[in-house]
């Protein structure tokens, strides 16, 4: 029997949107940008730093969102997910932009932190959205019987 490093612990079961990896992990990114970006981007006269903020703030909303949907009008729920998606590459532009008009006036480190952060969940969102419909189609071939998604 091989020795395994780390023991498998199975994830708890998503009970609502707060529950989501996606969701915390942007709401965590919003709240950053929030506290220690924004403040320089105003102070510095970036003037895409309300619409920088605003998109930060979009992101786990549009989780939420297609999260409370995906039961009532799935196409909605898998079309405001993509929304989100779409929202993490537009963050990623406005960061590449500040760091290209500011350089080492704006925290470099701390933006390429949250660039990286960015592209990371926008795949965890890929796979949730191919989850939710691989489920739906388990679901659908199962009879409608409730079924448990995966938490990304």
């Amino acid at each position: 029997m091989p020795y395994y490093q780390n023991k498998f612990q199975p994830r708890k079961p998503v009970r609502s949107f707060r529950d989501l990896e996606v969701y915390q992990r942007t709401v965590e990114c919003a709240v950053i940008i929030a506290k220690n970006l924004e403040p320089k981007l105003k102070r510095l006269k970036y003037i895409f730093s309300d619409n920088l903020t605003a998109c930060a703030m979009s992101i786990p909303l549009y989780v939420a969102e297609s999260h409370s949907l995906r039961f009532s009008d799935f196409k909605l729920a898998v079309a405001t997910l993509e929304k989100a998606m779409l929202s993490c590459n537009k963050m990623i532009v406005y960061l590449e932009q500040a760091i290209g008009l500011y350089g080492v006036k704006l925290d470099v480190e701390l933006a390429e932190d949250l660039m990286r952060r960015y592209i990371e969940v926008r795949g965890k969102m890929f796979r949730l959205e191919k989850s939710w419909q691989k489920y739906r189609a388990n679901d659908s071939a199962v009879g409608g019987k409730s079924v448990n998604y995966p938490r990304y």
